[in-house]
């Protein structure tokens, strides 16, 4: 089998090729500046321009489709219609089984850049070529920074009962590897950490792991956005889970270092 992987060069990426290598599949990474990898064929592509999707996808069997642009002007550009043109593309090309990774809580909670990434997903449902889409929930990273950035100030600023359910990226690596493998599923597969926590329990956890001394300081997120947080938007009850824990991100992240 030889897999295209999308966004090859971001955290998820790097992991799915560690992944699909160490699984003997043949991989072609996209990136959209110019990579050298003894192990791995790079291709230059641009999702938001066409430019090099044509070549990316001749001759591959499967598509893990993991770029995204979630900063910036360029998120409907890229994620929208940069998939569509990867779908048309793909299906010109004959390839098997395509899968993209979204996101637990793209059709519930009200943020902009969850529904560019709900719209890619339409886009891939409707189209030629056979689908699956992974749902995760939020990597340990993505909430380590968060609590990190809120904390600029010296508290630790948050909505204490939001609700997370980080999920180790490796093994979300994994899952996406294996589901494609498994075959088109055309239909969306959730996947979610091994714990589901409010924002105040992550910061305990945080705070103790590097010694912080930084108090929470509990401010209501309003709105439909607070409502949805607070009932389980970013969560999901879907079996199986992943076994890594925020605990396990904290001690292999700071390792009672204590740094405040």
């Amino acid at each position: 089998m030889k897999v295209l992987v999308t966004g090859a060069g971001g955290h998820l990426g790097r992991a799915v090729l560690t992944r699909l290598r160490a699984d003997g599949v043949s991989v072609r990474a996209t990136s959209r500046r110019p990579r050298t990898g003894s192990d791995v064929e790079w291709v230059v592509t641009d999702l938001a321009t066409g430019e090099g999707i044509t070549e990316a996808v001749d001759g591959v069997d499967g598509v893990l489709h993991l770029a995204s642009a979630p900063l910036g002007r360029q998120t409907h550009e890229v994620d929208v219609l940069g998939t569509r043109r990867l779908v048309d593309a793909a299906a010109t090309a004959g390839v098997g089984h395509l899968v993209y990774i979204s996101i637990v809580g793209v059709d519930r909670v009200p943020i902009p850049y969850y529904r560019h990434k709900l719209a890619a997903e339409q886009v891939i449902a409707a189209g030629p070529v056979p689908w699956s889409v992974l749902r995760a929930t939020q990597f340990p990273q993505f909430l380590d920074d968060l609590i990190a950035n809120s904390g600029k100030l010296g508290p630790v600023i948050g909505d204490r009962a939001v609700l997370a359910q980080p999920v180790d990226l490796g093994e979300v690596a994994a899952r996406l590897a294996a589901r494609l493998v498994a075959g088109p599923l055309r239909g969306i597969e959730e996947y979610g950490g091994p714990e589901v926590l409010r924002f105040d329990e992550a910061v305990r956890a945080w705070r103790a792991a590097r010694n912080s001394r930084r108090p929470l300081l509990p401010v209501r997120i309003p709105g439909r956005l607070g409502r949805e947080l607070r009932a389980g938007g970013l969560v999901t009850e879907a079996l199986p889970r992943g076994v890594r824990t925020w605990a396990d991100h904290l001690a292999d992240t700071y390792g009672g270092t204590g740094r405040r």
